[in-house]
């Protein structure tokens, strides 16, 4: 019994809620910050913070939003302002970037699940504390609405790179989705789907 609950605590304690919320990640943010918020709002510090912390996520991320975005994307920068805030900025491989705050509300919802998924340790709030073996360390990431705002390309790439973090061991993803979303997680490998209504 103890041993059960010492596990739940854990399990608990490496939970980050992620609900984004397309109107709070549009406005420049302080740097600095490199825990992501469960509104999402200070996505751009925490992209900041990806590139520079492990350029082998940061590839990943970019690939991720190539995959689910509108037009290409080739990198995902962040530019300080004269105020000290920072905006990020996704390259498009023309030479001119994009805003964050210029992104559909569908893209920036992509966008900040997958960083919430790609992006690692650092970004959850809710950090297990050091006693805890790294191989529990597992984070889960908790999103009401997953496929909210979101098109079957985009759910399809964020259902396929959740499995494949759950699959290395870094991530699990829990989340509701609608009728079309769990459609779309029965057909993939490796996705699981509960259906709640009697």
């Amino acid at each position: 019994m103890l041993a059960a609950a010492e596990q739940m605590v854990v399990a608990l304690r490496s939970v980050h809620v992620c609900e984004p919320r397309s109107h709070r990640m549009r406005a420049p943010v302080p740097p600095g910050d490199s825990l992501l918020r469960r509104d999402c709002g200070n996505l751009a510090s925490v992209l900041h913070g990806t590139q520079t912390r492990s350029r082998l996520r940061h590839a990943r991320l970019v690939a991720l939003a190539n995959a689910g975005c509108a037009r290409p994307v080739t990198g995902i920068g962040v530019e300080r302002l004269a105020d000290g805030r920072v905006s990020a900025v996704v390259d498009r491989g023309d030479g001119r970037g994009t805003a964050l705050e210029r992104l559909g509300d569908g893209e920036l919802r992509y966008l900040a699940l997958a960083v919430a998924l790609l992006a690692g340790p650092g970004v959850g709030p809710s950090q297990a504390p050091s006693e805890v073996p790294s191989a529990l360390r597992t984070r889960t990431v908790l999103a009401d609405g997953l496929d909210r705002d979101l098109d079957c390309r985009q759910t399809r790439e964020l259902l396929a790179a959740a499995v494949a973090e759950t699959g290395a061991g870094h991530v699990r993803l829990l989340g509701t989705v609608t009728e079309a979303g769990a459609a779309r997680a029965r057909g993939t490998a490796g996705a699981a789907v509960v259906d709640l209504v009697p």
